[in-house]
């Protein structure tokens, strides 16, 4: 028998606590419970038609079967350009300063490989979508936290931490909209970051995986749209939410040419690409009418109302996201004294409800659950029932 095989690096890892609530999921509905998933933010909507369709018709094509390009064909880095110029009047180079990834987490860790070297510092607000730590973490860096959580100046958090630490951070990794907490930004944070990277020589990598579903009268800026951020700073991008693509694995990289670059070095040893008809149909959705992404983001809007409100009518206390498609909930008064996971358990057993625990996002996230609203509206009703129950027991 082999004895322990795993490398360090996976060793060090912590726990994958939102795995926990997966499980009590599949034995309870292998019991034939019918659990409400909020839990992973997997969209339920089909991809549009239209989207589909390319697919079909550039499947049948043989040519279409071969190796594709690791960095993405031509064409789909240029509609990702024509995207960034429609949408936040951002001129990008579709040969130097955009690349394709095979989704937004294949991007990101295979770029903390690409620019992290072991012992090297990055800044992360927390708590984070997972992938943003764990990558630095299998690249050999050093995740230096800063809360989300807290009323202070984000900004000034960043300027102060940088100050502090040492050796001083050579990436900032943000995120905004923001998973999990939904908090967003305006242009000026921007700004100021991109300013205090220049001065500093930081790199600044930004994720705006739902810079397309926004509500009420928000919408996400881009890191790029200030001026000198293509000197210090990338962005990630997918389509994985903006077009219920998530099984697709359709993501992008923008921005400075060094650190596409060196993306493009580490993904041509280990991909040669998505297969070519995946990046046909993604290119006819960049490319094509975006009605869909309207549609989509009302159906995000109808039923983030529905829940808020509907857990407010309970005495349970939440913010009103204005972006992403989730509500980030602290937990109810009347469970302070639960963790995260204990009252995320409490949640699937006895509401049948299936919630991601806060901690799952880092220590940070400790004393919160987020929903996704992923299940349509009747079922989102009928959760409220069911977690009435739990809230009058």
């Amino acid at each position: 028998m082999l004895d322990e095989i795993r490398a360090d690096r996976l060793k060090n890892l912590e726990p994958y606590v939102l795995g926990v609530v997966k499980k009590q999921l599949i034995t309870l509905r292998k019991q034939g419970k019918d659990i409400i998933d909020f839990g992973m933010g997997n969209p339920d909507g089909a991809t549009p038609q239209y989207i589909v369709d390319k697919l079909i018709e550039a499947v049948k094509n043989p040519k279409n079967h071969r190796y594709s390009a690791s960095r993405g064909i031509y064409k789909l880095n240029l509609a990702l350009s024509d995207w960034y110029k429609r949408r936040f009047n951002v001129i990008i180079d579709p040969v130097k300063e955009a690349i394709t990834t095979i989704g937004a987490k294949e991007g990101i860790s295979h770029l903390m490989y690409a620019i992290i070297n072991p012992g090297d510092n990055v800044i992360i607000p927390m708590p984070c979508y997972p992938i943003h730590a764990v990558s630095v973490k299998l690249a050999g860096g050093n995740v230096i936290p800063i809360s989300l959580l807290e009323e202070n100046d984000l900004f000034e958090n960043i300027k102060k931490t940088y100050e502090i630490t040492t050796p001083k951070p050579k990436v900032i990794l943000i995120s905004f909209p923001h998973n999990p907490t939904t908090k967003v930004i305006d242009i000026d944070f921007f700004k100021k970051i991109v300013d205090f990277a220049l001065k500093n020589k930081i790199i600044i990598i930004h994720d705006i995986a739902y810079a397309e579903i926004y509500f009420d009268d928000y919408i996400p800026p881009s890191l790029l749209q200030v001026e000198g951020a293509k000197e210090i700073g990338a962005e990630v991008y997918s389509l994985s939410k903006t077009f219920n693509m998530p099984g697709w694995r359709v993501g992008f990289l923008a921005g400075n040419e060094k650190i596409i670059g060196a993306l493009e070095q580490i993904k041509s040893y280990l991909d040669y690409g998505m297969f070519q008809p995946i990046q046909i149909a993604a290119i006819h959705a960049l490319n094509s009418r975006d009605d869909c992404v309207g549609e989509l983001r009302s159906i995000y809007k109808s039923r983030r109302d529905i829940l808020v409100q509907g857990l407010k009518k309970l005495g349970w206390e939440v913010e009103l996201p204005r972006a992403t498609m989730f509500v980030w909930a602290k937990i109810p008064e009347k469970f302070k004294g639960m963790s995260s996971v204990e009252f995320s358990i409490k949640m699937i057993n006895e509401a049948e409800c299936a919630v991601s625990p806060g901690s799952g996002f880092g220590k940070e996230g400790e004393g919160y659950i987020r929903f996704a609203l992923i299940e349509n509206e009747l079922r989102t009703k009928q959760a409220l029932k069911n977690i009435k129950k739990l809230m009058n027991a």
